[in-house]
């Protein structure tokens, strides 16, 4: 593998979707047409009653396991909740931590999502951390206030060394599963822009060019292509488009397509 080029990914999220029948036959049909790509990461993060069984299904596959969440403890009296060492014993190397759907329609704090960040690599998890503005914010012209906000705080206390262990995902709040609102790839383009000075600000250029930041705000294979086409999006975190295995790896041939960033040396 070149080191000197950022991974493109492909994260399929499937929220809370799917009955272990159908979580079956997704995890199945993806792994049935995945190749490998030394310079591709394909991620499936099924909901937690069915993780263990697609651990299973994508064993010796080219396409790694992730927890759409954990809560930021080892072991303790937490009734419901899931650690990150549960989710590594049962196969998972990935965590989606930040998502807007856990900010805005379950309150967690940025501060709270910065304790999950610093345990979950802790433990051994590699982090997707999302951040995104709302429409209130973007239209107030407040975009790189709240990027800025959620970047300082989801990354306090993570040493640069760890960055090689953690990616970003970029999800503007206004354009997922919104008909009206839909960000263009210029749009995209522009916030990636904004994410990757502010981690320049916090650990410098060269660091900043080897984090991974994907995209993720209503990806469908229609537009997919036109996304990753662009210099600063290295990758997609799929909603909907994942639940389908035809749609999905549709986009991940666009991913293999896409041009690669080069990376400066830390």
């Amino acid at each position: 593998m070149n080191a000197d080029i950022r991974q493109k990914f492909v994260v399929g999220n499937w929220k809370m979707h799917t009955t272990a029948v159908q979580a079956r036959q997704l995890a199945q049909g993806v792994i049935d047409s995945v190749g490998s790509d030394d310079h591709l990461t394909v991620i499936v993060c099924s909901p937690f009653p069915y993780l263990a069984m697609v651990a299973d299904i994508l064993k010796c596959s080219q396409v790694a396991l992730g927890a759409q969440n954990m809560y930021p403890e080892a072991e303790g009296a937490f009734t419901g909740e899931v650690s990150p060492t549960m989710s590594l014993d049962i196969g998972c190397s990935y965590v989606i931590l930040g998502h807007s759907e856990r900010r805005h329609t379950l309150g967690e704090s940025d501060r709270f999502i910065n304790q999950k960040v610093v345990c979950a690599l802790a433990a051994g998890l590699n982090v997707i951390l999302c951040v995104g503005e709302t429409l209130e914010e973007r239209t107030s012209q407040r975009t790189e206030r709240a990027l800025d906000r959620q970047l300082s705080c989801g990354l306090t206390g993570i040493p640069a060394e760890a960055l090689l262990r953690l990616g970003i995902a970029y999800e503007p709040v206004w354009a997922i599963g919104n008909d009206e609102h839909h960000a263009t790839a210029e749009q995209a383009q522009e916030a990636h822009l904004l994410i990757r000075r502010k981690l320049a600000q916090i650990y410098g250029e060269a660091w900043a060019t080897r984090i991974t930041v994907q995209y993720g705000g209503s990806v469908v294979p229609a537009n997919a292509a036109a996304f990753l086409a662009e210099s600063e999006i290295d990758g997609v975190l799929i909603g909907g488009a994942s639940l389908n295995a035809r749609e999905f790896l549709q986009i991940i041939t666009a991913a293999k397509c896409a041009p690669r960033a080069v990376m400066l040396p830390a």
